[in-house]
């Protein structure tokens, strides 16, 4: 018998929050995972995971959007469309990367967007939508109540599914394994639309249509929306950029400012207001401890200031997000809502990953976002001395100048210790004072926001401007370059990031020289002299990793060199004389532009006698150039007698295991140089050598009798591989702790 539409309706909430939970998890899983697929075609560089996340908030707009037109449809025609498309979609699975030809260098930052979109699109675009819509559909009842507490569960299965990429699903299962799980993930949530849509089937129409009030949102409150969510979404991007630049390009690293991001929405959205009001009225506090080092582009020892930036994330986009929450409109036009935080969203992440690595030469998106940030947190003044007894405007204002005079000469003073490593405790104890000045502001916004920009230009916003004036800093999808001249030592370095990328000595005498990692001592560097002693007067040298081109100054004449550099930026560098080793000691040398292994497959087998692997992106160093598919390319351009030397120094992974592993995979003798030089133009270095001969190995050692090597560490148990590879294992877990 059919249900009487006048009959009550059942709520069915754990239905929906199950649908929503599922969806949501499926979502997020999705991410990291189409990402890791990637690497072999893209690298470690930052800004691959943050295109990927431009596409993912295109498509989550997309998605919103949808929602929001399905809305002007009768309950049972929204379903009708839904379950058909999402069925539809279904015929695109399992996941794989689309079949693209690879971009023209200089293209990366369009194409790799294009890839993600041909890739899960159509999937992504329909899972985004169900959110939203299944909140629509839950507040069709009369007696279901608001929906906004949904939201929040939405974000906790968001989260739940990026927590679980990393720590559960990459290091168990293969690719090829994960797809088939998601896809499966994906049959099990188009049951639970279904049965979400049975469960208000009888509804005659959505109710809430019939109780939207009357007359348009203020433009005005639209733009807030619109602008609280763009400012969270940037930093969380800047905030990635940062970890992943010095750390590793890993998907554990990647979603931890997204994890941050998306549990700030399950308090800002919760019913129980307890948690985000207390986090909220910390983020003054933290814009000032944690982001007045925005601008601080030489690194810091340890990673304090990481988990601080991380704090600092969490609690502005707490913050920011319970604003955003404050100012909701009526469930009627929850679709709108969550329409115009999802353009929000995607603006943020357009400005962050797609025009500040054209606008910028340093990552100037991130004090900016701070500040930005700094403009919009609620300021509930601790302190509020205004409403003291007998205190009046002018004497309030009178006093409030004086302290931001007080704290503008303590930000004076604090400019002249913050980048010197032997005046830390002094520069703690400054930058308390300048804060405590801050807080004591909070009650006007714009003199808080003056002791910000103090604090970031203090503690080294003055030296990150003078860089940039002085042109010595250049940007491209792959990094940020800094030149740093060092006249009193006469030496010129080049920095990615944290992390020295080469140096060259400006003494005339010494200028053709190979000091930092490249030194004598070093792994590359034995086995670079001997290469003609090895391998005759043509021997064949490849080099993966451009760099200052260091190397290219063991270059001896009828040698035959090829450089593989997959950033252009940094080929220009050495082409412009900034650095001049490339030109003056092996002009004849050939540079491949383009990533290295895709390059190398197309060479002639047997075609180099020597191979080089020192590629970093800062001190990440890329994960598909260490896999088995990645070592089975480079053997087939060694010759039979050839050397594969990999650079290994880091300072958060321990990969000789993997090293070893891929070794006895593929049956070479290894061995490796740990060089610790005394010289102070020479830097510590460690390099693995790897062999199909062992003969000619034991010759290389015996040769080199002043350079011993070591026996590598025990092998991991299995070799990275394209479809399977997990870094936790070998994470130093002290030096990530910054102990």
């Amino acid at each position: 018998m059919a249900r009487r539409l006048s009959a009550p309706l059942p709520v069915r909430r754990a239905l929906y929050v199950a649908t929503i939970l599922t969806g949501s998890f499926l979502l997020f899983l999705v991410q990291p995972m189409v990402a890791r697929m990637a690497l072999p075609q893209l690298g470690g560089a930052p800004n691959v995971w943050n295109s990927a996340m431009l596409v993912y908030q295109a498509l989550l707009l997309g998605g919103y959007g949808y929602a929001h037109w399905l809305g002007r449809f009768a309950l049972r025609r929204q379903a009708t469309i839904h379950l058909a498309l999402l069925v539809l979609a279904g015929f695109t699975l399992p996941i794989g990367l689309a079949r693209l030809s690879p971009p023209a260098p200089g293209n990366e930052v369009w194409w790799v967007p294009l890839l993600f979109v041909a890739s899960i699109g159509p999937v992504f675009f329909l899972v985004s939508a169900q959110a939203p819509l299944m909140q629509r559909w839950f507040a069709a009842n009369p007696q279901a109540g608001a929906p906004w507490a949904l939201y929040a569960a939405s974000n906790l299965g968001s989260f739940a599914g990026l927590i679980a990429y990393p720590l559960l699903v990459e290091p168990a299962f293969a690719l090829k394994a994960q797809s088939l799980g998601w896809s499966l993930g994906y049959g099990a949530l188009v049951v639970l639309v279904a049965l979400a849509a049975w469960a208000r089937w009888a509804t005659p129409s959505l109710p809430v249509e019939a109780r939207a009030p009357v007359g348009k949102i203020p433009a005005k409150r639209i733009m807030l929306w619109l602008v609280l969510s763009a400012v969270p979404s940037g930093l969380m991007l800047s905030t990635t950029t940062h970890l992943t630049t010095d750390i590793f390009a890993m998907p554990l690293l990647w979603v931890i400012p997204l994890g941050l991001y998306l549990l700030s929405f399950v308090l800002a959205f919760a019913d129980r207001r307890g948690a985000a009001r207390f986090i909220a009225l910390l983020a003054p506090l933290l814009l000032l401890a944690a982001g007045g080092t925005a601008m601080e582009s030489r690194g810091s020892s340890g990673l304090v200031l990481v988990f601080a930036s991380l704090g600092l994330l969490f609690v502005v986009c707490v913050a920011l997000h319970s604003r955003l929450y404050a100012l909701r409109p009526e469930p009627a036009r929850l679709t709108l809502f969550y329409l115009v935080m999802s353009a929000g969203g995607a603006l943020g992440g357009l400005f962050t990953a797609l025009l500040a690595p054209l606008l910028f030469d340093w990552a100037w998106e991130h004090p900016m976002l701070v500040l930005g940030a700094a403009c919009l947190v609620p300021l509930d003044a601790w302190f509020d001395w205004r409403r003291l007894p007998g205190l009046g405007r002018e004497q309030a204002l009178l006093a409030a100048f004086t302290v931001l005079g007080f704290a503008a000469f303590l930000g004076w003073q604090l400019q002249d210790v913050a980048l010197d490593p032997d005046q830390q405790a002094l520069r703690w104890w400054l930058t308390a004072g300048v804060t405590l000045g801050g807080l004591l502001l909070l009650p006007w916004r714009a003199l808080f926001v003056a002791v910000l920009a103090l604090l970031l230009l203090a503690q080294g916003g003055v030296d990150t401007i003078q860089t940039s004036l002085e042109g010595l800093r250049s940007r491209s999808y792959f990094g940020i370059y800094t030149i740093r001249n060092y006249p009193d030592r006469k030496l010129r370095m080049l920095a990615h990031g944290t992390t020295l990328h080469g140096e060259q000595s400006t003494d005339p005498a010494l200028r053709d020289t190979p000091i930092s990692y490249y030194g004598p001592g070093s792994g590359v560097g034995i086995v670079m002299e001997r290469a003609q002693a090895l391998y005759g007067p043509k021997a064949r040298i490849g080099v993966v990793g451009l760099g200052t081109a260091t190397l290219a100054c063991y270059h001896r004449p009828g040698e035959r060199w090829s450089f593989y550099e997959i950033d252009r930026e940094v080929l220009r560098l050495s082409r412009n004389r900034t650095f001049t080793f490339l030109d003056d000691c092996a002009p004849d040398a050939r540079v491949i532009l383009g990533d290295a292994r895709l390059e190398l497959a197309k060479a002639v087998p047997a075609s180099l006698d020597v191979l080089a692997v020192d590629a970093f992106s800062s001190d990440a160093i890329p994960l598909h150039l260490l896999t088995e598919e990645a070592f089975a390319v480079y053997l087939r351009a060694l010759s039979p007698r050839g050397f594969l030397i990999v650079h290994i120094s880091n300072r958060y992974i321990e990969l000789e295991p993997v090293l070893a592993a891929a070794a006895k995979r593929h049956g070479l003798a290894v061995a490796v140089r740990n060089d610790y030089p005394a010289d102070p133009l020479l830097t510590a270095s460690s390099w693995v050598v790897l062999a199909r001969d062992p003969a000619q190995l034991a010759a290389l050692r015996a040769g080199a009798k002043d350079y011993p090597f070591d026996p590598l560490m025990a092998p991991a148990p299995e070799p990275w591989s394209d479809d399977h590879a997990s870094i936790l294992p070998y994470v130093r877990w002290a030096n990530l702790l910054g102990k």
